[in-house]
Order: C-alpha cells, then sequence, then structure tokens
C-alpha cells in the first residue's frame, strides 16, 4: 500500500507520519514536493535555503519516486503530502495508484498555529482550497485530526479499517526526538513533536481570532466545512 497523506500546516500531520513510521511494515516519506514547490514559486518560507539543499527541487523526479522502490524494501510506503506544494503544472496522476486520505483541522486552529510561527500567512500558504480541489480530483477517505486527538485507537483502527489495513497499536507511541526521514524544516517546525511520545490529548475551546486572522478563517471555512461532512466517524 502507497499512502499520499494530505492536510495543510500545524495539522497533526508530522504527528500522524510518526505514528504510521513506528509500524514495522511502513516506510515514511516528509513532504516530498515541500523544495520544488520553494523552487517553482521563489516563497520565502523558513528554512528556504537549507530546503533547496537538501532535497529534489525537481518535481518530474519527485512524482517518479512517489511511485518508485519503497525506501528499506517495507512493504508499505507513507507519504506526507500537502496540497498547496502541487503548483500548476506539477504531475499529480502519480496519486491515482495511491491510497489518499485527507486530514483536515478547524482553520481557526491552523492559523492560531500557523502565525505562532511565520509571520506572514495568505490563504494558499493554508491550503484549504488546494485540498479541496485534490479531493476532487483523486477522492479518498476523510479524517479530522480533532476526531483522532479525541480518541487516537478508535480514530486510527477506523482509519485502517477503511483503507484495508490491519491494525498496529504501534500507531499510538513513537520515542522522543526526531526521526531520520524528517525534512531540513524540522529544526524550525517539529520542536513540539520531537518532545512528544504519542497523540496530544484533545483540544479546548476554537481560538478568537482578529483583524487578517479572522478574515482567513472566514475565506478558509468553506472548504473545511465542504470535507468536513464527509469525514470518517
Amino acid at each position: 500500500m502507497r499512502i499520499a497523506m494530505w492536510s495543510g500546516p500545524r495539522n497533526l500531520s508530522t504527528a500522524m507520519m510518526y505514528s504510521f513510521g513506528a509500524r514495522p511494515d511502513f516506510a515514511v516519506w516528509d513532504e516530498p514536493f515541500y523544495a520544488p514547490y520553494l523552487a517553482a514559486t521563489g516563497a520565502d518560507h523558513p528554512m528556504r535555503a537549507e530546503i533547496l539543499a537538501a532535497h529534489e527541487t525537481d518535481p518530474k523526479k519527485v512524482a517518479s519516486a512517489c511511485l518508485g522502490s519503497i525506501p528499506g524494501d517495507k512493504p508499505h510506503f507513507y507519504m506526507k503530502h500537502m496540497p498547496h506544494h502541487m503548483v500548476a503544472g506539477f504531475p499529480l496522476d502519480w496519486a491515482r495508484d495511491c491510497t489518499n486520505i485527507h486530514l483536515i483541522r478547524h482553520p481557526a486552529r491552523v492559523v492560531a498555529s500557523y502565525g505562532a510561527k511565520r509571520d506572514e500567512i495568505s490563504l494558499d500558504d493554508i491550503g484549504f482550497h488546494q485540498q479541496a480541489d485534490i479531493y476532487e480530483r483523486l477522492g479518498g477517505i476523510v479524517i479530522d485530526s480533532a476526531d483522532i486527538r479525541d480518541n487516537p485507537e478508535a480514530m486510527l483502527q477506523k482509519l485502517c479499517a477503511a483503507i484495508g489495513l490491519n491494525w498496529d497499536p504501534a500507531m499510538l507511541a513513537w520515542p522522543a526526538g526526531g526521526r531520520p526521514e524528517d525534512g531540513a524544516w524540522a529544526p524550525h517546525w517539529y520542536g513540539a513533536i520531537h518532545r512528544s511520545t504519542g497523540f496530544a490529548g484533545p483540544e479546548g475551546p476554537l481560538p478568537t481570532l482578529e483583524g487578517r486572522d479572522a478574515a482567513l478563517v472566514a475565506a478558509a471555512l468553506p472548504a473545511y466545512e465542504k470535507l468536513a461532512a464527509l469525514k470518517l466517524t
């Protein structure tokens, strides 16, 4: 099985990669199209130079590797992808040969968390509309990060059943610290996940946002609600 897990930033996506990576039967890959996205768009992201130096920037080569040999000769491959990395002209046909899963999170939580790590935020940066578009093209399973945090074991069991994968309780815990598959951007973004050994508990009330951030949430909410109506329960 090759899983393409689509999610925007600050969306439990790295914890999910660590969860699948804790299984002995899975190899994992961390945002393989991030460097091609930076190279193609010129976006000024934290650690841009380090990312471009450390990772493949040709989207065609990355797309080919998504269907190539699975690292470590593992039977299954988990790929963490961000919809906004798939800019116009990047190959996407490879994903039709994958099990596509769409991980969502309420935009108020995404915007609040993303804003704590980066001053400038646009609607394109958080990927809600791109994710809805990719769902329209590829279909797949939708799962909400809040439901996972509320009951990790139950929701991961449901996810595994939905995609025809055997359940493995190893998915509930991982060692503290980073993984060798972490992208070059990990020092900026992965502090909390590196301190964790499993999924964090339920989140509290939605954050109250104002001004630009509130406008971003309002703009992203229709795409989130469209996918949330389809989520695994």
